[in-house]
């Protein structure tokens, strides 16, 4: 069967961008504070990506207030959740990707939704058969560079909005595990939700193009999430250069 995304590699500048975006990961990977001891970092970046996530969900705190405990908003509260249970997932996302994006709703909404709503996404019939295609690419239907394949889950979660309440935490974490599992950012330092915050309205633009569905619509969020993923690789190094002092 031929890749279903490699086609995507042949959209102008796309090629480009995902090597652009594996650089600055690179770049990032050779650190000296994370041939030590990268476990600080990842927590960092844990924590400034929640906060990131959470902000791009309306809920926009101070950082320091949010790393204090001082933050209680439902949002922000489901985006730290989420961050804390993303390691435990990673082994299980490229098995059962569905289950996973059950659990981050749980996750996510648990305060914000009733209990006989969370992890259910819509019975819509094209939903069920966008998740279930989705599904499939992350189970190893696809040999698209994991920057693409991360892009792909984040854009049709957006556009498919399958669940109700803060469902863009959902479709963010199910990018960030996909960077992990597939072996880019095994050891979640980089901060991508940080590059799309920091172009949001880039962000919101990309991801409204993406569900048009047209070829340049697709482009563009490729670009713009591989420029995230950049971004969020030089957060990273960011963190190394601050706990190397």
């Amino acid at each position: 069967m031929p890749d279903p995304l490699a086609p995507l590699l042949d959209l102008p500048g796309v090629a480009d961008a995902a090597a652009g975006a594996r650089k600055q990961i690179d770049q990032l990977f050779g650190h000296q504070v994370l041939r030590r001891n990268s476990g600080p970092v990842s927590v960092e970046a844990a924590l400034r990506g929640a906060h990131a996530s959470a902000s791009l969900e309306g809920a926009r705190y101070d950082l320091e207030a949010v790393r204090a405990g001082a933050v209680t908003d439902p949002v922000v509260q489901g985006s730290l959740r989420i961050a804390g249970a993303i390691g435990s997932l990673v082994d299980t996302w490229p098995k059962a990707p569905l289950q996973v994006l059950a659990r981050l709703h749980v996750l996510a909404a648990r305060d914000t939704l009733p209990p006989d709503a969370l992890g259910r996404p819509r019975t819509d019939p094209e939903v069920a058969a966008r998740l279930a295609a989705l599904g499939d690419l992350v189970t190893g239907g696809t040999d698209a560079p994991a920057v693409i394949l991360a892009a792909i889950v984040h854009g049709e979660l957006l556009a498919l909005a399958p669940f109700d309440g803060p469902g863009g935490l959902v479709a963010r974490a199910a990018a960030r595990l996909t960077l992990i599992a597939k072996g880019l950012d095994p050891k979640a330092v980089s901060v991508p939700e940080i590059g799309h915050l920091a172009r949001e309205p880039e962000y919101i633009g990309a991801a409204n193009a993406y569900a048009t569905g047209t070829s340049d619509g697709v482009r563009n969020w490729l670009q713009h999430c591989c420029t995230a993923v950049a971004l969020g690789a030089d957060e990273g190094f960011a963190i190394c250069e601050a706990m190397s002092q």
